[in-house]
């Protein structure tokens, strides 16, 4: 998929809408359309790379900053404290739908 079709980069142009809860210079976020959890944010770099193995060494510090950014994320919702999970999906067999790499921020389940 090119970049002009792909989903999240007409997100970061703003072609298309999504609820941001991030504008960065490197790295956006924002809520996730089908949310798996209470609180489902994807955060996704501008630059468009396809998935995990298609990282180069060049990435590395974009990598550093999506994780970094997660806990800011998690304070803004509402869950650092209570816990949350994030995941990269990895290609179609773990579960990757759209082939921009993205990072997910799970979290807001009531545990009894």
């Amino acid at each position: 998929m090119s970049e002009k079709d792909c989903i999240f980069c007409r997100i970061i142009r703003g072609e298309q809408p999504a609820d941001f809860t991030h504008r960065g210079e490197r790295i956006v976020a924002f809520k996730d359309i089908r949310p798996s959890a209470p609180v489902h944010i994807l955060i996704v770099p501008r630059k468009h790379i396809r998935s995990i193995n298609d990282l180069a060494g060049e990435d590395e510090s974009l990598i550093a900053e999506m994780i970094l950014l997660a806990p800011d994320l998690a304070r803004e919702a509402g869950i650092a404290s209570s816990g949350y999970k994030l995941l990269f999906n990895v290609e179609k067999g773990g579960g990757q739908f759209v082939f921009h790499l993205h990072l997910h921020l799970f979290g807001g389940w009531q545990r009894k």
